[in-house]
């Protein structure tokens, strides 16, 4: 079996989590870390960070294994959907609240699939919506407004 890693889908997506974990904890190394009941700023980056570059390197790993082949190029419209639902997210969530600026950023997201279908969206805009209410408005204590004026 010959190895290629230039279309080697696995590898590259291993290798971009590797990166961006890195990237974390190189960014984090200078903020105080804390402890697990006294979290410092710098606890959440290298903690997610860390498990980021492990699941890359398993990811990386599985594609030097399996070396399975990209099928098709990467697509212009998924590029510009998934750009515009975190640009609109942030619009939103500054002027309009959390509620509307999470709606848009799921349902606009779940667009962007080749099997999109609404009412499958639908329920996952309204449960992802739920989850990330219930983690970081209520569970964190996020200074957000559900919506804004209210």
């Amino acid at each position: 079996m010959k190895l290629e890693l230039r279309n080697n889908k696995d590898f590259w997506a291993g290798l971009l989590l590797i990166g961006m974990g890195s990237g974390a904890m190189i960014i984090a190394r200078n903020y105080r870390f804390g402890g697990v009941t006294n979290m410092g700023p710098g606890f959440f980056p290298t903690v997610l960070g860390g498990l980021l570059t492990a699941f890359g390197l398993c990811i990386l790993i599985m594609g030097l294994l399996r070396n399975v082949k990209i099928q098709r190029g990467p697509s212009l419209r998924v590029l510009i959907t998934l750009m515009g639902a975190l640009i609109l997210f942030g619009i939103l969530l500054e002027h309009a609240g959390f509620l509307p600026a999470m709606v848009t950023l799921v349902f606009l997201s779940a667009t962007a699939g080749r099997e999109f279908k609404v009412r499958e969206a639908l329920v996952l805009t309204g449960v992802m919506t739920f989850i990330m209410t219930a983690v970081f408005i209520w569970g964190l204590g996020l200074p957000y407004p559900l919506i804004k004026g209210f």
